[in-house]
């Protein structure tokens, strides 16, 4: 198990795979997840193993759970088995066992230009937590940042003589790459880190820093919590007057739909902008943008009078 967790990456890919594993062992031997249950697993002969691993599929599905959580949960038997399998400690996989189809659709409204100046207003730039919060939302509108590749930046990433910011994006391992800044977020991030080395909270600043930290009592100057980014976003938009529950992921959102918007459609720039590896992702974001379904009844309609 262990050695199965230490090839995913991604910390929150190895809590969602123990937690899918959980409730497969909890469903179905009404016990905690452990080694040994593992292994007593693993041992089973495959007629016996495919039953209890289909039974459980027949209770996902009972249990009203959606198609992608289904998907995904036997995704992770499959990875375990898969790896089990490769290392010589049982002598089948779950290759018979389909998930379940999935119409692909992501929501990818947020919120308009407008709104989200109405945000940027709410930070007050003569406080170090505004200027934090300002220099913040400029990232995650201008450059389309994940939530991810905002709060794991370090001092030493961002070059505002080059202009540039290194990030670890989506998927990319240890890998890391750079993107362009524009003038006012690189003079906001200047703003915020010349206030923090003023104001003296967490003390002197170090390259490896956090580029952007709590200013939260007893966790000042430690790396912002995923939590607490999603918590600061959804109560900047409250403030603005935003009813829509707002996120990082819905200033992305809105950020890449606004360019697409201003540009006209211009995948491929927005492909850059985004960092999606596939641009079929972007075309949702510009059939949702332009309502083509819409668009196509309307002329129906328009015809049958």
């Amino acid at each position: 198990m262990a050695e199965l967790l230490a090839d995913k990456r991604s910390p929150n890919t190895c809590r969602a795979y123990r937690k899918d594993l959980q409730d497969f062992f909890s469903t179905m031997a009404g016990e905690e997840l452990s080694q040994g249950l593992i292994l007593q697993f693993l041992q089973l002969d495959r007629f016996t193993a495919l039953s209890i691993v289909l039974e459980y599929k027949a209770h996902l599905i009972q249990r009203g759970l959606a198609e992608a959580t289904v998907n995904r949960r036997l995704s992770a038997l499959r990875s375990l088995v898969n790896y089990a399998h490769q290392v010589g400690c049982c002598d089948w996989t779950l290759v018979g066992v389909k998930g379940e189809k999935v119409i692909k659709y992501r929501d990818t409204t947020g919120i308009s230009p407008e709104q989200f100046k109405r945000m940027l207003q709410q930070c007050d730039s003569q406080t170090l937590r505004g200027k934090r919060d300002y220099a913040m939302l400029c990232l995650l509108w201008d450059n389309a940042l994940r939530r991810g590749e905002l709060i794991s930046t370090k001092i030493q990433d961002f070059d505002p003589e080059g202009k540039r910011l290194t990030i670890l994006g989506k998927g990319r391992g240890t890998q890391r790459e750079s993107v362009a800044l524009t003038p006012s977020s690189i003079a906001a991030i200047e703003d915020w880190l010349t206030a923090r080395v003023e104001s003296g909270k967490g003390g002197p600043l170090k390259p490896q820093d956090p580029l952007f930290s709590s200013l939260n009592r007893g966790t000042v100057g430690r790396p912002l919590h995923p939590a607490s980014l999603e918590r600061i976003v959804r109560l900047i938009a409250q403030q603005a007057g935003i009813s829509k529950r707002i996120s990082p992921l819905r200033l992305r959102h809105a950020s890449i739909t606004a360019f697409l918007d201003a540009s006209g459609g211009n995948i491929r720039t927005a492909q850059r902008l985004s960092r999606h590896a596939q641009l079929e992702t972007l075309q949702m974001y510009d059939d949702n943008r332009q309502e083509m379904q819409q668009e196509a009844s309307s002329i129906l309609a328009n015809l049958r009078k």
